[in-house]
């Protein structure tokens, strides 16, 4: 889902509720609602298929908001006794118990209007002065207006949805549309789908909508119905516009996996919420902008598909439609593609602290938080696919798309992770751990000096958050000269540490992460070329001998540094001002290359030196 609007509403999770209605297995729905969008008023019958998978089982329970009267609960052709809970749970109770793995059924007979919470559950409002009734029932708004199991734990199997509404309506739902047939003056809107669904997945928007369909190619043979439902008055826009779906969904079909639900349709409707919500197989937008189509689309993979398995794994939602997002742009608008990458940047970067794991879930403006949801949780996706190249990262996905514990299923953060590991062969325990679990981002210093074809540069780390000591990521930087350039990628594993390069030109200026493939900020690069010593004899072998010329009298610090970047010797040099010659001994250390380091105030000198 896409907010642009500030989440204020609080809610609190009845873990009661959810326990209770862990008892049984949702395998079908028949939903037959009426819904005039000139009323705000909801009126229904909902007939659940369950099996229990309890012994004993003699209680069934469902959510739903006690603003609701529930009339009568009927079960083989008898009424049942019910109590409706303030804590907006419907316990329906049997005179005898159901046996274990039994496929029963109760039909919920109800009517009310509804009380709104989270980011609408089901509003009535007007577009040009027409009626709308429309549902979002993310994250716990599904039983603000139906009886429903709700949970991130079981899907529906099925479900068959009548809408009866005025005829001058259509009602947009999940599914394929199988009728819509007039009733007196009534119209009846029958939509099926037979895919898995969670129960916030579910939506339901009545207006008077114009419908007109885009097609995407799947095969010289086949195609993929994307129907959209307009408002009469942004329809030729709309026409202009949507077609952008097209490429859209071909274009992660080639990424990723066939559009999963392609037995139905994808469809496209609007609504009167300030952004989108990625109901499955139609997603409702409030108009027809790249952005938005490319981000509810890429939910229908993440987020539908494979849907969170706990809000505090909302990422796996929202991070991934976000960074499609952005992929659509690096593919179609690569114009737009730097831009975009540094917004979420500075969005994410505008506070220090703050994780892609969301631990209050009972905050919907937490879960929902577009700096850490949505952007980190891109971010965390545009490093692990430069960390570990296209190759494995794409690979990684299709297999977590494959996955059959995973498909049409729930998933969390480590599902993810197993798959990312099993085809990269890296362990990202601390990666996860790092920008996962933890909090903030790093700001880098980089320091370089080119004597020649040989450049030194040592990097330094600062975090924003002390939740992570220091972040190991590989660290490009662009040289450029007058007439090249060039980019190395340093593997940087601790602050301070240093590497050697060669580059064939001599260096104008220095730029770090010129692709921006790390989440960091006000990072520094400075070129120290102050200091410039006579070292020799070079290649050594017992002694080198190093002669400076000093402004004013100083102690110096000179370190040798191994190809690994470790430190094998150091010592604190006293040099008086003028000319001055130090003997180093070297006869303790290993033959190689090292990198020679001598600082002191205003002092950063390197040097690259052979050991025989």
């Amino acid at each position: 889902m896409k907010k642009f609007l500030l989440l204020l509403s609080i809610i609190s999770v009845n873990v009661y509720s959810q326990i209770t209605t862990n008892n049984y297995d949702l395998n079908y729905h028949r939903c037959e609602w009426e819904i005039n969008p000139e009323v705000n008023y909801i009126k229904g019958c909902v007939t659940s298929f369950f099996k229990p998978t309890v012994i004993d089982f003699s209680q069934l329970q469902f959510n739903l908001s006690k603003a609701l009267r529930v009339d009568s609960i009927k079960y083989h052709n008898s009424l049942l006794n019910f109590i409706h809970t303030d804590n907006d749970l419907l316990q329906i109770n049997f005179s005898n118990s159901i046996a274990i793995h039994t496929l029963d059924s109760v039909s919920v007979y109800y009517q009310g209007t509804p009380v709104s919470t989270d980011m609408g559950s089901f509003v009535q409002s007007t577009h040009n002065g027409a009626p709308i009734i429309w549902t979002l029932s993310e994250p716990y708004g599904a039983k603000d207006w139906w009886p429903c199991k709700q949970n991130l734990s079981d899907k529906i199997d099925s479900a068959d949805i009548f809408i009866t509404t005025p005829q001058i309506n259509k009602a947009a739902s999940n599914g394929l549309l199988l009728s819509e047939n007039t009733s007196g003056s009534n119209k009846i809107c029958h939509w099926k789908t037979t895919y898995p669904i969670a129960c916030y997945l579910i939506g339901v928007a009545v207006t008077n909508y114009v419908a007109y369909s885009d097609y995407v190619p799947l095969s010289a043979t086949d195609t993929l119905e994307v129907l959209n439902y307009v408002y009469p008055e942004y329809l030729e826009t709309a026409k202009t516009l949507s077609p952008e779906i097209i490429k859209i969904i071909s274009f992660y079909d080639s990424l990723l996996i066939p559009y999963p639900f392609a037995k139905e349709k994808y469809g496209q409707a609007q609504f009167g919420f300030k952004g989108g919500q990625e109901h499955q197989t139609m997603s409702f937008v409030v108009n027809f902008e790249h952005s938005l189509l490319a981000h509810e689309c890429a939910h229908q993979w993440f987020g539908d598909y494979i849907t969170c398995g706990s809000w505090q794994h909302i990422w796996l939602n929202e991070g991934f439609a976000t960074y499609f997002e952005g992929l659509t742009k690096e593919r179609f608008y690569p114009e737009t593609f730097k831009t975009w990458k540094q917004s979420k940047i500075n969005s994410i970067t505008s506070v220090p602290d703050g994780s892609v794991f969301c631990e209050d879930t009972a905050e919907t403006p937490r879960i929902f938080d577009s700096r850490l949801s949505y952007n980190k949780g891109a971010y965390l996706l545009r490093m692990l696919r430069w960390k570990l190249g296209d190759s494995a990262f794409f690979g990684s996905i299709k297999n977590y798309l494959n996955d059959s514990l995973l498909a049409g299923k729930f998933a969390k953060t480590n599902d993810l992770k197993l798959h990312l590991e099993n085809v990269s062969k890296q362990d990202l325990t601390s990666f996860f751990d790092q920008w996962f679990y933890n909090q903030g981002y790093p700001s880098y210093q980089v320091n370089y000096i080119q004597t020649g074809n040989d450049v030194v540069v040592t990097l330094n780390q600062t975090q924003s958050h002390p939740s992570v000591l220091f972040y190991e990521m590989p660290v490009p930087l662009k040289f450029v000269g007058d007439h090249a350039d060039t980019t190395i990628v340093f593997n940087h594993n601790y602050s301070g540490q240093s590497f050697s390069a060669t580059v064939s030109f001599p260096i104008k200026k220095v730029e770090f992460d010129p692709e921006q493939c790390l989440l960091s900020a006000n990072n520094t690069v400075s070129n120290y070329d102050l200091f410039e010593p006579i070292v020799y004899p070079n290649p050594a072998s017992e002694n080198i001998s190093i002669s400076v010329l000093l402004n004013n009298k100083q102690n110096l610090l000179l370190e040798l540094i191994d190809t690994n970047g470790k430190n094998v010797h150091n010592q604190t040099l006293s040099f008086p001002s003028g000319i001055s010659t130090q003997i180093i001994n070297i006869v303790d250390i290993s033959g190689g290359v090292y990198i020679l380091r001598v600082t002191g105030d205003h002092v950063n000198y390197y040097q690259k030196i052979i050991k025989k």
